[in-house]
């Protein structure tokens, strides 16, 4: 969690996050956004991947970042629970791909499903 809150501190990496939490971008994308040397966007790139934040994926000479909300969201329930806060989860932006639920079974046949489960 140490990791998570120190990368968290500076507002360059938390601009980042942002723009990660739009859509995945590749590392000159990010960069365009910032008026700093390409080293110093790249240290701020080690310390958000040191902390799990974000996901790199290397495809030929580009690397695309990926937000890794899970581990945002696990950091600040866990320090939510430190002060004894209740956090409840938020609903991820549309961009944000989530698998589709497994279709319900059909009941078995002479079975009957509870009243709020019928098919309306």
């Amino acid at each position: 969690m140490n990791k998570v809150f120190k990368a968290l501190s500076d507002p360059t990496r938390r601009k980042v996050l942002g723009l990660l939490r739009e859509r995945p971008m590749n590392a000159g994308e990010l960069a365009d956004h910032f008026d700093v040397s390409k080293p110093t966007m790249s240290a701020h790139f080690a310390v958000l991947r040191e902390a799990g934040l974000v996901e790199p994926v290397k495809e030929g000479r580009v690397i695309t970042y990926h937000l890794m909300m899970s581990v945002l969201e696990e950091a600040m329930f866990g320090f939510a629970q430190i002060f004894g806060l209740e956090v409840k989860a938020v609903e991820q932006p549309a961009s944000t791909t989530t698998p589709e639920p497994d279709p319900e079974p059909d009941p078995k046949p002479g079975t009957t499903l509870p009243p709020k489960e019928q098919a309306q």
